[in-house]
Formats: C-alpha cells, sequence, structure tokens
C-alpha cells in the first residue's frame, strides 16, 4: 500500500480543489490539525504508478507503508468516545459487552470514523430529528463510507436501511462494522449515488418499497447539488461536506428544488445542513 501526502495552504486548496476531486474522487482525505493553517490532503492506492501520477501533477510525496500499517495507525489515534445525544457514543473498540447505546467504529481505511466535522454534524442532526419518531421508519445512506450513519439509524430504531457507496472497500468495511454491532438488515451495496434512483414506489436494487423517510448524503458540493431533484422523494435530508465557501451555492440549489433548510450547522471550515422537502 502507498501514500500520496502534500501540505496545501486554503489559497492552493480553492484554486486546485476541483481538479483534486476529479482525479482522486471519495480516495481523497482532507486533514485539519488545531493551530495549523495548511490543510493535509492524502491518498492511499495499492498503485504506486497511480499516485506518482498525482504527485507529478500537484506535487507532494509518495511513501510505501508499512505491511501492518492500520494497526499502527489505530494504535496512534488517542480518540474519546463521541457522545451524540443521550442516545450513541462512538468508540473505536470495546473488551467488555457492547452497549446497545454504542457503536464500535474502528480507525481504519474507510472513511466515516465519527472525528470529523461532517459526520459528526450528520450524527447529532439525525439523532435530534429522529429522538421522538417510533420505531419503523427509513433511511437511504449516499456515501455510506464505513457505515456509521446507517448503523446509528439502526440504533435509532430506523428498521429500513439502506447504504449506497461507490467504492467496494468502504462497503465491505461497513459490513464488517455492522457485524463488529450485531446490526442486521442493513443493506450495504456498491452504487452510483448519480444512478440511484429513489422513487416513492420502489429504491431500484433492493427490495424496499415505500417512501423514503430520510436520505443522509456526506458527498462533496457539485454531487450534492448534481443529485438534489432524485432526493426529492425522500421527506427528510441531512446533507454534508459542504465547505463553507460552497455553502451559498448549495443553499441556492435547495431553494430551487423548493427544499427548506431548517437548520444548518457550522464547525471549523464545513457546514451540515438538515432540510424538509416540501
Amino acid at each position: 500500500m502507498y501514500l500520496w501526502r502534500r501540505l496545501a495552504s486554503q489559497k492552493w486548496w480553492n484554486d486546485s480543489e476541483k481538479e483534486l476531486r476529479a482525479i482522486a474522487g471519495n480516495e481523497l482525505a482532507i486533514i485539519e490539525r488545531p493551530g495549523r493553517k495548511q490543510l493535509q490532503l492524502e491518498v492511499a492506492s495499492s498503485s504506486r504508478t497511480e499516485l506518482q501520477s498525482l504527485a507529478t501533477q500537484f506535487r507532494g510525496q509518495v511513501e510505501k507503508l508499512p505491511a501492518d500499517w492500520q494497526k499502527r495507525f489505530s494504535r496512534k489515534q488517542k480518540t474519546k468516545p463521541l457522545r451524540i445525544g443521550q442516545r450513541l457514543t462512538v468508540v473505536r473498540s470495546r473488551k467488555n459487552r457492547l452497549s446497545t447505546k454504542e457503536l464500535i467504529i474502528p480507525t481504519g481505511a474507510a472513511f466515516g470514523t465519527g472525528e470529523h466535522e461532517t459526520t459528526a454534524m450528520s450524527l447529532r442532526l439525525l439523532e435530534k430529528l429522529t429522538r421522538n419518531w417510533k420505531p419503523g421508519w427509513s433511511i437511504v445512506d449516499l456515501g455510506t463510507g464505513s457505515g456509521i450513519l446507517a448503523l446509528a439509524a439502526k440504533r435509532f430504531e430506523a428498521t429500513r436501511v439502506i447504504g449506497i457507496d461507490s467504492d467496494p472497500t468502504a462497503i465491505s468495511t461497513a459490513k464488517e462494522n455492522a457485524r463488529a454491532n450485531k446490526v442486521h438488515d442493513v443493506n450495504f451495496r456498491v452504487g452510483d449515488v448519480r444512478r440511484c434512483k429513489l422513487g416513492k414506489s420502489r429504491l431500484r436494487g433492493t427490495s424496499y418499497r415505500g417512501q423514503v423517510d430520510v436520505v443522509t448524503a456526506n458527498l462533496f458540493s457539485d454531487l450534492l447539488i448534481e443529485i438534489l431533484p432524485k432526493l426529492k422523494a425522500a421527506r427528510w435530508l441531512i446533507l454534508s461536506g459542504v465547505l463553507r465557501e460552497q455553502e451559498r451555492d448549495v443553499t441556492r440549489a435547495l431553494k430551487r428544488n423548493k427544499i427548506d433548510i431548517l437548520q444548518l450547522h457550522r464547525r471549523g471550515k464545513w457546514v451540515a445542513i438538515l432540510a424538509v422537502i416540501r
């Protein structure tokens, strides 16, 4: 396994983001560290040639990771449990019996451990939205990554849960996380969110029928804007992955599609939105 890494100023990121995202897609990790102005950008791949091409175009360094890099990385992570309201705590591991109010999401290769601002804000919006709901509601999680939002929905008593991601590694990891948490009946599958059709009568590619109550989407802003018309088949939307400088474009797109913003949360450079379909 190989890793491309470079430090970038905010100006460089603003100028290069679209081009870099187009090449790296969901493999791109953006790391912000407290007290530091520069972003750390990383892409992991089994192909050194691909990363070397990335370094040629965007500079940065390519390094070979040790065979046990995931274990070493996990040992370095000293993170506190993430508490989501009164109903959920996200932990990295559990030696004792797992509580139904906990989720184990190990630090690893898949996206969405709960530490990133976009994931944490989405989890809190989902918990607050469904706090007084009766069991039996439905959710589709687009760009599911580690599956953390889909698995949290099961903890919040959703009965029909679907997680979609274009990365087979992410889906494989999401399924592993479901087994580790003894969560059943989550439909994780590989798919292109642009081609998913959320209809009131049927979600194609699954056995689910009926209107979707909630769609969560932690995606790039351009992609969110592109698929907004399809998301109107749901009742509630939780959208994240939006940078502050992209906030205006996303809110304008929501208004064009007659989707009302109920809450807009900002944390660091990121924005998360709770919206309702008129």
